[in-house]
């Protein structure tokens, strides 16, 4: 027996080997850190665009409906395209003779621009001129499809001789103009000869 080719297939053996325990001692190994996934595949976070001191005009057939402004509005995109306005917004409605009839004012804000649904937190006031009303509550959802305001939480509606509260939000039209309140509460004004 050549003793060259017995330590060639042990040779061999030992390289077989080797190279399974190699095999195994990675296979093993390959653990993904989790947050190194998820940092890997997350959407990104950071705004497309950030404007400071805006203001938008937006008008429907030549005509004003509502001015916008804010400090700061960062645009992201992606599947839902939108707009925050994390230092508040201030939003003017206007008749067709350009007269101021309501306001939207908020310390938060984010606009879904496909949607056309815009979230107001924090400090949120509606003030309705022609009515001298006003609303504070702490969230308000704008559809601009169905030109109405709602809130699911409390609100506080006071108008020239009352005060309301409404503990499950209200729903109104965009204008503040007609407004329901959800489960109603407050200091009502009663005139004794009515």
């Amino acid at each position: 027996m050549d003793p060259y080719s017995r330590s060639g297939r042990v040779l061999k053996n030992l390289t077989f080997y080797s190279i399974i325990t190699l095999l195994v001692i990675m296979l093993f190994s390959c653990e993904n850190d989790m947050a190194v996934v998820h940092e890997m595949t997350r959407r990104d976070t950071l705004p497309v665009v950030t404007s400071y001191n805006i203001n938008v005009h937006y008008s429907e057939k030549g005509r004003t409906q509502f001015i916008m402004k804010a400090p700061v509005a960062s645009i992201y995109t992606g599947h839902d395209q939108y707009q925050e306005f994390n230092e508040g917004f201030h939003v003017t409605f206007y008749d067709s003779l350009m007269n101021v009839t309501s306001e939207l004012l908020a310390d938060y804000g984010i606009n879904y621009d496909r949607k056309k649904i815009m979230e107001a937190r924090y400090n949120v006031v509606v003030i309705n001129h022609e009515k001298n009303e006003k609303l504070n509550t702490e969230h308000l959802v704008w559809d601009q499809n169905a030109k109405k305001i709602f809130s699911d939480v409390f609100v506080k509606i006071s108008t020239p001789g009352d005060i309301l509260y409404g503990e499950n939000g209200f729903e109104a039209d965009e204008s503040f103009n007609n407004w329901v309140i959800r489960k109603t509460s407050g200091e009502f004004e009663i005139n004794e000869n009515d």
